[in-house]
């Protein structure tokens, strides 16, 4: 039997997603107990009741089992997302149903994540939401705010169209970063920033089809070209555009 190179290729049969789920949640406790560092592959095998052999198969690393906890975390997101997805038009409700969704799925985790950032907030760490091995997760998260835009009724301008789902996905990062370190009862502080930053975000895209707010769009998207967003001359002739989320 060959070994497999991530999470992904483990045989997903009933009995092998138990024990992937039991050593991920041991992974995850025993984080949270003796931190990411503190932690080894066979204290978390001896956690869930597997054999060391067993773990290493499911998952090749400790960063295999974080980017496991990521794509759980993004499919619980997913999930909670679905219905307001499937039944809005309105931007800013898009939006706002999509963060708030975020903020839901991933409270369970608040303790964990100020661990784990610790870690990934490194830059050097393949355990920060922009490495090559968090690639995956993070191109399926930005298909979701690819989705919130393709689904609205909002007229989005071209010149940002191909941009801006990267653009929410910058934002959803900065709300979580927040999130991190709010202290706040029961974390509202995070939800009245969602609550009144999407609004702030539906405008913005708005004006943007505003002649006057050319030279502001300009410089908003020189900003995001200069932290590495692919981003399109605007003053260049556009071409008919993909909608966010049209195959290519």
């Amino acid at each position: 039997m060959t070994t497999p190179t991530s999470p992904d290729e483990s045989p997903r049969t009933e009995k092998g997603e138990r024990t992937r789920i039991q050593i991920l949640d041991a992974a995850l406790s025993l984080f949270l107990e003796r931190g990411y560092e503190g932690t080894t592959m066979r204290a978390i095998a001896q956690r869930a009741g597997a054999s060391l052999g067993n773990a290493y198969y499911y998952f090749r690393s400790k960063e295999h089992l974080i980017q496991a906890f990521y794509e759980r975390t993004h499919h619980e997101h997913l999930a909670a997302c679905g219905d307001i997805l499937d039944t809005e038009r309105d931007f800013e409700t898009r939006l706002l149903g999509v963060m708030r969704a975020k903020l839901n799925t991933i409270m369970p985790y608040h303790r964990f994540s100020g661990v784990l950032f610790k870690t990934a907030a490194d830059p050097e760490s393949p355990l920060n939401p922009f490495s090559d091995l968090s690639q995956p997760v993070r191109r399926e998260s930005t298909g979701v705010f690819a989705e919130v835009v393709r689904g609205s009724d909002l007229p989005v301008p071209d010149e940002i169209a191909a941009t801006l789902p990267e653009m929410l996905w910058l934002y959803h990062m900065g709300v979580v970063l927040y999130w991190i370190h709010d202290t706040s009862p029961a974390c509202e502080r995070s939800y009245r920033l969602v609550e009144r930053s999407a609004g702030l975000i539906a405008v913005m895209v708005r004006t943007a089809s505003n002649p006057l707010m050319r030279p502001l769009t300009r410089r908003v998207l020189s900003l995001l070209e200069a932290v590495g967003v692919e981003v399109r001359d605007i003053d260049a002739p556009q071409p008919d555009a993909p909608r966010p989320g049209d195959p290519e």
